[in-house]
């Protein structure tokens, strides 16, 4: 019997051995070279095990608030998001708005909406003064979208801003922008996925007069004898000589479940994760910028490719050989794992976690559609600035913080109406900002009817606006001596504040003041709550902020 359990443990082993050593090989179907671009020498590794020495930056932690352009040649139809995508989508509202302004898509695919696209109006120094105005701490600028066009002189793609579409070095003018507001610089890199994301330009018309004429997918170098882009490679922009994914002929969302390069996805080929890995290592080498975002599960490429663990490796060490040995960069991910959450920051997508983090992270979302949206203008669908004020209130409790897009249009300005709404943060933010930037969560991030309701995130997030918050809702956070506890609206009767009984916190209040007011404050702590009379003066309808001081830190139980 115990020689047979031995071999059983044998076996056992065994097959863990050969199961680890095939998803081994499979975890790296195309892993990159570094025949071109090195990966810097450093403490980290590209290993998840060497990630996990990583550690958040106090500054990003104090930061709380940042704003971003994502903007690029799909803005230019201001037909909302996914363009490049959808517009290869038979019968679908973009398609039919394509065909009405372009033609069709076997004639003008998405590169005849780069050429469309100029830029004519883009005044980046403006646009980040304003943003810096508003009280954001760091700006975001897309470097390339799914559409694969990389927004830089990259040498590595000759489908860049600088060659076509505005003729412009679309990021030098955000970065240079930037620098002269003093606000740390970010990057978002998306491109990893035009790889299944471009499959719907290998499609035709299933009916009609063009039924069965390909789109302009599978365009070659050759075939652009005469046109305006002769001497460009389509392969190079769409990135479709390959089979299709599982499913991608006849459905139009059969990506999203196949994201992390399972279920059937196409696996990209070794030279498209090359030509990745090695524009991302020129973008960083370039800007070497403070953030960098990755619109990817873990890192991007993986589990397929090693090419995301050594751009991580690489920012990491090229960040800290650049500040003094200490590491001050700010990586994100999505959907990731515990351990992955150890490696780098968790970007949460449209959504909200409904409970404190341990670790930092970040929510981001838009007042919009990500690519700018003309319906969204016309019918005054934009995020209000209550909405988004309060958004970040709740995610500064949690331990988060907001990254805001603002979406820009094709010709580089924003609208009236996202003016109107910025200079509306502007002015709460001008009174209580010293309750959002450099303050820590407390024990218990708020109280109130929301805070008693389920609110699971759905895979990158997803959650918001699935909650009402009322001025019964209370937020909090802390700086050394002083709780800030925020009514999410404006108080029409006396705050209660539960968590702030002598049973539940035993910290001696010194005063009670509101943000905004110099009306002296009445309040009574009781064993059960902290009664706050009704203030006669409400500084505004957004969020009421009372400002708690204590004789010691603030604590609960």
């Amino acid at each position: 019997m115990y020689k047979k359990n031995k071999r059983n443990q044998l076996f056992t082993a065994l097959c863990i051995l050969c199961s680890s050593f095939l998803q081994a090989q499979q975890k790296y179907q195309s892993p990159v070279t570094e025949n071109t671009e090195k990966v810097a020498s450093g403490k980290f590794k590209p290993t998840w095990e060497s990630l996990q020495q990583y550690k958040t930056p106090e500054w990003f932690r104090n930061a709380k608030f940042g704003i971003w352009a994502h903007w690029g040649p799909q803005c230019q139809p201001e037909q909302g998001d996914w363009y490049g995508r959808f517009m290869y989508d038979e019968g679908g509202a973009q398609y039919k708005w394509h065909v009405e302004h372009y033609g069709h898509p076997s004639k003008a695919g998405f590169k005849e909406v780069i050429k469309d696209w100029k830029a004519e109006n883009w005044d980046p120094e403006k646009i980040v003064a304003l943003y810096k105005r508003v009280g954001a701490q760091y700006f975001f600028a897309m470097a390339n979208h799914h559409d694969n066009l990389d927004l830089w002189n990259s040498k590595y793609q000759a489908w860049n801003s600088t060659k076509v579409g505005p003729k412009k070095d679309i990021i030098s003018g955000w970065a240079a922008a930037a620098k002269k507001q003093g606000l740390p610089f970010g990057l978002s890199v998306h491109a990893a996925h035009a790889w299944t994301w471009f499959e719907t330009s290998q499609r035709s018309d299933k009916k009609g007069p063009y039924a069965g004429i390909p789109y302009d997918g599978k365009l070659t170098k050759k075939d652009g004898v005469g046109t305006w882009w002769e001497g460009l490679d389509p392969q190079e922009l769409y990135a479709q000589n390959h089979p299709l994914s599982a499913g991608s002929a006849e459905s139009i969302t059969s990506l999203w479940g196949q994201w992390n390069w399972d279920n059937g996805a196409s696996i990209p080929s070794v030279e498209y994760c090359e030509n990745f890995y090695n524009r991302t290592m020129d973008l960083i080498n370039i800007y070497k910028p403070d953030l960098l975002y990755f619109d990817d599960s873990g890192l991007p490429l993986y589990p397929v490719s090693d090419a995301g663990l050594k751009i991580a490796a690489h920012y990491y060490n090229t960040n800290m050989a650049a500040h003094d040995n200490k590491l001050e960069a700010v990586l994100f991910g999505k959907v990731l794992t515990p351990e992955q959450k150890k490696c780098m920051v968790w970007d949460v997508e449209r959504g909200v976690p409904d409970q404190i983090q341990n670790e930092a992270w970040q929510t981001c979302t838009c007042i919009g559609d990500w690519h700018y949206s003309r319906a969204i203008y016309d019918g005054n669908g934009y995020k209000s600035a209550k909405t988004v004020i309060q958004m970040l209130i709740d995610i500064v409790s949690k331990n988060g913080n907001l990254l805001l897009n603002i979406p820009v249009r094709g010709d580089g300005s924003i609208d009236d109406k996202e003016i109107a709404i910025l200079e509306d943060i502007a002015k709460w933010m001008d009174i209580n900002k010293e309750s959002i930037f450099d303050t820590r969560p407390w024990s218990v991030y708020g109280e109130g009817p929301a805070a008693e309701i389920v609110n699971p995130i759905n895979a990158q997030g997803f959650n918001e606006g699935k909650v009402t918050l009322t001025a019964q809702d209370i937020r909090y956070n802390q700086k050394g001596k002083i709780l800030y506890a925020t009514a999410l609206g404006a108080p029409v009767e006396n705050v209660s504040l539960k968590l702030l009984g002598k049973k539940k916190n035993n910290t001696t209040i010194k005063n009670i003041s509101v943000l905004g007011s110099k009306e002296k404050i009445s309040w009574k702590q009781y064993p059960d709550s902290l009664v706050i009379q009704k203030p006669k003066f409400i500084p505004n309808n957004i969020a009421v902020v009372f400002k708690v001081q204590y004789a010691d830190a603030a604590k609960s139980n």
